[in-house]
């Protein structure tokens, strides 16, 4: 059989969070909120209304196409785009066309079969969002809210060999933009907008061949199940003899189906020319130092570094590097607390996330700080506490913001190391339970955690675990 390979390229289109739009003072984010509610003459597209340019969109662009390894221009320029849709008002979209703020560059993916695809990057422009249509008991329903909302939107090349690769590019990107701090990227909202152009062609070869464009999918995983059901059906037509038709196709999520829409326009259809009531962008060497002056360290960089530094293994070096905010917390504890740091690790991948997750919290705005994490690990290392106490004390410590030692010595939560302490419950909890120590001395072994159990939970969590169990086989062994 024939074996054929996918040719992907992606068309991402980025809302920028800037507290207003792109040419005006209305709010940029206006989710939930009623329709035709945060709108103006400027973003509905009155008649004699002139654009402003919103500065901190063009700073966005610029840490964005920097991350992206793209040449920034020193001069770009804004192009109307003319097509008639009922959610765009003006009968234009003011966006970048031959001129654009990024050009080239490239994303590196490190797959998880081992293998690094890179990804180059054609061009990144600015530009301003349309309304939304709603089709509604066969009306439809027009929103201008979104109208005017920045947006990056970025073209790659056709570099993608498969749906896992784009679902891994779109993955890379949200984490890269979340980390700069320019975008949101939660795509249900639309911060974060994919439409994937997909064609195939016999594996090994050059030829690229007529490509269809999906749009509409609102979620990473829909991006690789639609690609998916586009690969298998050109594959299906080649194979049938079929000529592959150069459609804009819809993704229906709740089907799972892929609709033909219209044919695909091409650039001519849109009559670009320069937009006249705006200036060239011109980015001079002392706005873009002052833009790049407090960049960060990146994902990919920061995730290589934890694993040669620490010494971590590359999962862990991977969660810990999912968001800045994690990334930060995990350094600044590691430096407060001055041993393993895998420690470290171990405590934030379990019990500090969790406690994230439940709270829809981001590490920087925790009460339980860096410093408070290191020093309830100084507690264990010094056997001052144990780690069931040290797991309940991460909760009282974030529920109050006091210190930990501070915690420990008010509510008396000082591990218990005296032997004859112990000793004397180890033995009260074996005269208590007759039949397990019978059990027990018959073989079940197993049995000995049972009664560090009763141990621990008659000293209300405050006896040394290993010293407990060191006493109880000794008076059980007897």
């Amino acid at each position: 059989m024939t074996e054929y390979e996918a040719v992907i390229g992606l068309e991402t289109h980025i809302q920028l969070n800037t507290t207003t739009k792109i040419f005006c003072s209305c709010k940029a984010d206006s989710w939930g909120e009623p329709p035709n509610t945060n709108i103006c003459p400027v973003c509905s597209g009155l008649p004699g209304v002139l654009p402003v340019l919103n500065r901190h969109v063009v700073e966005k662009a610029v840490l964005l196409a920097t991350a992206m390894h793209s040449e920034v221009r020193e001069i770009s320029h804004f192009d109307r785009k003319n097509y008639f849709y009922p959610d765009l008002p003006k009968g234009f979209q003011i966006t970048q066309f031959d001129q654009p703020i990024g050009v080239g560059g490239y994303l590196d993916l490190p797959m998880p079969e081992g293998y690094t695809r890179r990804v180059g990057i054609e061009k990144m422009h600015m530009e301003e969002d349309a309304g939304k249509t709603k089709n509604e008991r066969a009306r439809r329903l027009i929103d201008f809210n979104r109208c005017g909302v920045p947006l990056v939107e970025m073209v790659t090349r056709p570099d993608l060999r498969t749906p896992e690769e784009a679902a891994e590019y779109l993955t890379r990107l949200r984490q890269l933009i979340r980390w700069l701090g320019i975008s949101e990227g939660d795509m249900e909202k639309g911060h974060l907008r994919c439409d994937g152009n997909i064609s195939i062609r016999v594996k090994g070869s050059e030829v690229l061949n007529t490509k269809t464009e999906i749009k509409n999918v609102n979620s990473i995983e829909a991006v690789r199940t639609a690609l998916q059901t586009e690969l298998e059906r050109q594959i299906r037509e080649v194979e049938a003899g079929n000529e592959i038709k150069p459609w804009t196709l819809d993704w229906d999520a709740d089907k799972g189906e892929l609709r033909k829409m219209r044919s695909k326009e091409t650039e001519a259809d849109y009559r670009y020319f320069r937009e006249p009531d705006l200036l060239p962008v011109h980015l001079d060497e002392a706005w873009k130092a002052e833009i790049l002056a407090g960049f960060p360290e990146l994902p990919l960089a920061r995730r290589e570094r934890f694993t040669t530094d620490y010494q971590l293994p590359d999962y862990d070096a991977e969660v810990l590097t999912s968001e800045r905010s994690l990334s930060d917390y995990f350094e600044a504890a590691v430096q407060a607390y001055g041993g393993d740091p895998k420690s470290v690790s171990n405590w934030l991948m379990n019990d500090v996330m969790r406690m994230l997750n439940e709270s829809g919290k981001t590490a920087d705005e925790l009460q339980l700080t860096p410093v408070n994490l290191a020093e309830i690990l100084k507690l264990v290392d010094a056997n001052t506490i144990n780690n069931a106490t040290a797991k309940k004390l991460l909760k009282k410590v974030e529920e109050s913001g006091t210190a930990p030692g501070k915690i420990v010595e008010a509510e008396g939560l000082a591990q218990v190391s005296d032997d004859s302490a112990i000793r004397a419950v180890c033995a009260e909890v074996i005269a208590e339970n007759p039949g397990e120590v019978e059990a027990y001395r018959g073989g079940k072994q197993g049995l000995i955690g049972w009664f560090v159990g009763q141990v621990m939970r008659k000293m209300r969590g405050k006896a040394a675990p290993k010293l407990a169990r060191e006493v109880l086989e000794e008076l059980l062994g007897q």
